[in-house]
């Protein structure tokens, strides 16, 4: 089974490419990397399906050549993946592990010799713990941390890098992690929620000056995007779809990119905010480069009066779902693309992620076919969309569903850890060639 487009309908510039994150993936945790909240969070009963962890992972700290040959021999012109922050600073701030850096070198140098474009993320949810037992994200001074933390990065790597992304996700780093509590650090707080949705937004826009004031370039953000929907035709679900659109699909983006929030979310959380927040909205929204979407499925919203500060709840509805129960509903990454290309004009767009965790892989094959369809429809209406990122090249630790959930185009041997190319692997292979 293959696709049904060939790379040329997608224009001669367009990227391909795959996205893997550090703690799902790396494991090499002797070379001096400090702990992450995601390695006590998932030292805690209860967090991760099966208790497993990020320990080893895929070993791709020892095993990047071959993982770096398998995006070449893919055919992906780019790699999109993200730094570790304790591997670099072990506790936040603070004294560097020369090791750390050493290995991104290796790494760096590894795909510009074999022709990938290295697309770098600063941030993909490994917070150091050091900066957690201060308060994390609830705390101001970890917005300065993380643009020190930006400002090394670019002075050791940024002339190699061909794109750099403050954040992966604000959504699942603020209202998953910190209000629904189902990832690192696992609070159910909405103060604790608001203030990290508002200093998440504060550390990317002093990532970005201080990336810029040490010569950054092709610098953005990664936000994630899920098409909400009423549950019935009725004006309470309305209502409760347009918060929850205002929630996961505004709030961020138009924080970094407009310097304002919406006024449906700031109605409901404002008491839960940082003082004086207002003042920040100028910091948060430097000047970028690009956009990059993250994009999966939809959610029906239903209200429910006796849910506080956001009522609803959230099902899926009755479309063809992945093994995680996520919805198939390409006609919204069209919907998204040409959304941002509307809302925010004059930056170009990268789909930054999109897949499927599917056993049959015919399946994902068929998903990643109906988003490149998708893309092509954005790209009709006169979207600039310039690539795409296949989540994911290897299965891998997906974080609370351990390593249940198999996203790869690459199947991973759990007792040798060897790399196993599934058909979807192959029918990139055939597009891409």
């Amino acid at each position: 089974m293959m696709f049904s487009h060939d790379r040329k309908d997608f224009g001669p510039d367009f990227v391909f490419g795959v996205a893997m994150a550090a703690h799902q993936i790396e494991g090499g945790q002797t070379d001096g990397r400090g702990a992450s909240i995601w390695d006590s969070f998932a030292a805690t009963p209860g967090n991760i399906k099966n208790a497993e962890n990020g320990v080893v992972a895929c070993d791709h700290y020892n095993r990047w050549a071959e993982d770096l040959d398998l995006i070449r021999d893919g055919g992906f012109d780019a790699y999109r993946f993200s730094f570790s922050w304790p591997r670099l600073i072990p506790e936040g701030t603070g004294a560097p592990n020369e090791a750390g850096f050493d290995f991104y070198d290796r790494l760096i140098d590894g795909m510009l010799e074999r022709n990938i474009k290295p697309l770098a993320t600063l941030y993909h949810w490994d917070l150091p713990s050091a900066l957690q037992d201060k308060g994390g994200w609830m705390n101001r001074d970890t917005t300065r941390a993380f643009a020190d933390y930006a400002a090394q990065i670019t002075r050791r790597f940024g002339d190699r890098l061909a794109t750099t992304a403050t954040l992966n996700e604000p959504w699942c780093i603020t209202i998953l992690s910190h209000f629904l509590g189902i990832h690192a650090p696992g609070y159910r707080d909405i103060r604790a929620a608001s203030r990290a949705m508002h200093h998440v937004l504060l550390a990317h826009g002093l990532g970005i000056e201080a990336m810029r004031a040490e010569g950054g370039k092709d610098l953005g953000i990664v936000v994630n995007m899920e098409k909400c929907e009423p549950l019935t035709q009725s004006p309470q679900d309305a209502a409760a779809a347009e918060l929850g659109d205002a929630i996961f699909n505004q709030f961020f983006l138009d924080g970094a990119l407009k310097g304002q929030y919406p006024k449906l979310v700031t109605d409901r959380i404002e008491q839960y905010l940082p003082a004086n927040w207002q003042d920040d909205l100028k910091l948060i929204s430097p000047p970028v480069d690009w956009i990059g979407l993250n994009y999966y499925t939809r959610s029906l919203y239903q209200s429910d009066p006796s849910v506080p500060v956001f009522p609803f709840t959230q099902s899926r509805g009755p479309l063809e779902k992945n093994d995680l129960g996520w919805e198939t509903y390409p006609q919204a990454l069209t919907e998204f693309l040409k959304r941002a290309s509307d809302r925010y004009p004059g930056l170009p767009i990268y789909v930054t992620e999109n897949g499927m965790s599917e056993s049959d892989d015919g399946k994902r094959i068929d998903f990643f076919d109906k988003h490149f369809a998708a893309i092509r429809d954005a790209q009709k209406q006169g979207v600039d969309v310039r690539g795409y990122m296949a989540w994911t090249l290897i299965d891998n630790f997906e974080w609370a569903e351990g390593y249940s959930a198999k996203f790869g185009i690459v199947a991973m041997d759990p007792e040798t850890r060897d790399r196993i190319p599934k058909g979807s692997y192959r029918a990139f292979q055939k597009m891409l060639g």
